[in-house]
């Protein structure tokens, strides 16, 4: 019998974005409408709307094999076509085109009470989604204290989930996934819900998984826990697959196609999420010369200038710096602004973050920054720009590179023996 649990042949999923021409219409402009599609014989969009439809393919000529045993990344940009992958694995929605074959039990963990009716208690949710997994009663009752134990949410087994808490949600879910032995094991980012120490747990527990020899297909934006979790990886992007090999090679495949993203203005890329009434528009960094670089000294000072497209009242701007493994190193707010802050009063669009030293080891870092107002995400980009640290004094002490010994310079003392 074939090893291959999971089979994907050119497979593809296709939605209609459907794009209105105008604003709401009125009563008047809706039954006067209605009269001229009947007397025109003209057909409407689906639901009843005069607007245009376009096609659009969140997944296009996918193909991949999973075999028993596998412990599979999948990574990419945020609508690369990552979720819309595993819910065709999970049986969620069907493909539009494309083949696919699975043997054996898959368990997801998709969203957030995926499989779980918010009427029922947590006990008879455990059953029910055990019972959607293919599981026998008494093979539940067998894992059920296991199951309790697992998710901590013992004090509360009696209550209509839906009066859960998210982080509760998920406690639950993924222990009923886990631990009724499902042959292939799917999980989203969903985690990043749950506490730090129960993430730990979780993960804890799909390495156990992984030893028994079930298959794990798991999406992560940390991508130094796929380097550590899973042996192979696969990138998608723009919807289709740009690489299929070990967990080392597709992550550095997928910091390559960053680092080209971030060349090219900010303005033109494709892969940003928000709402868009404010866009960013470049982000510059200012070495001690004052000029723009991507290069810098450990220690020295620098300054990120960002510029959005248009001012807001209440509009504030973060950045976030990821290490070469994908883990965040340090963020900045505008929002979590000081007394000793200052405002730009020449009324251009820019936000400035300033640092004395800058306190990073040696190595190449990414930036992801963002904008938002109240509480709205108006842009967001991974990748942004690239940063390449080089090495240099911070504290009369040379910065010089570690590689394996972390991303961040402390500045210290030592009192040696004579």
């Amino acid at each position: 019998m074939s090893d291959v649990v999971l089979s994907a042949e050119d497979l593809g999923k296709q939605y209609f974005l459907r794009h209105r021409a105008g604003g709401y219409d009125t009563l008047r402009e809706k039954l006067g409408e209605g009269l001229r599609r009947l007397t025109s014989g003209v057909r409407a969009a689906p639901g009843g709307d005069a607007a245009t439809l376009e096609e659009f393919w969140a997944l296009r000529h996918v193909s991949l094999q999973v075999k028993q045993g596998d412990v599979l990344g999948v990574i990419g940009r945020n609508g690369a076509g990552k979720s819309t992958l595993l819910k065709l694995i999970s049986r969620i929605t069907e493909p539009t085109e494309g083949r696919l074959r699975i043997r054996g039990r898959a368990a997801s963990l998709l969203e957030v009470g995926t499989g779980f009716h918010p009427e029922l208690t947590g006990r008879e949710n455990i059953y029910l989604n055990g019972a959607i997994l293919g599981m026998p009663k008494s093979e539940i009752r067998a894992k059920f204290d296991q199951i309790v134990a697992f998710s901590e949410v013992a004090r509360f087994l009696d209550t209509p989930v839906k009066r859960y808490s998210s982080g509760m949600y998920v406690r639950l879910a993924f222990a009923v996934a886990a631990h009724l032995e499902p042959d292939i094991l799917i999980v989203d980012e969903v985690l990043a819900v749950g506490d730090a120490a129960f993430q730990k747990k979780c993960l804890d527990r799909m390495a156990e998984v992984a030893r028994l020899g079930r298959t794990i297909l798991f999406v992560s934006h940390n991508l130094g826990l796929v380097r550590s979790l899973c042996r192979r990886g696969v990138l998608l992007e723009n919807g289709g697959l740009v690489c299929d090999g070990t967990a080392e090679e597709t992550v550095a495949r997928y910091l390559e196609s960053l680092e080209e993203a971030a060349a090219t203005d900010l303005l033109e890329h494709t892969q940003r999420r928000g709402s868009g009434r404010v866009r960013l528009a470049r982000l510059e960094i200012i070495g001690v010369d004052g000029f723009a670089t991507q290069q810098l000294q450990a220690g020295g000072p620098v300054r990120f200038v960002l510029h959005a497209t248009e001012r807001l009242p209440a509009l504030s701007c973060s950045f976030t710096i990821y290490d070469s493994f994908g883990q965040a190193v340090t963020s900045f707010d505008s929002a979590l602004h000081s007394a000793a802050d200052s405002t730009d009063e020449s009324g251009a669009p820019r936000f400035v973050c300033e640092l004395d030293e800058l306190f990073l080891a040696p190595g190449r870092y990414r930036i992801n920054a963002a904008l938002s107002c109240d509480d709205e995400m108006l842009d967001h980009i991974e990748g942004a720009a690239v940063l390449e640290i080089r090495q240099g004094i911070a504290g009369a002490r040379p910065v010089v590179a570690a590689p394996g010994y972390g991303s961040v310079f402390m500045p210290h003392r030592w009192t040696r023996p004579c």
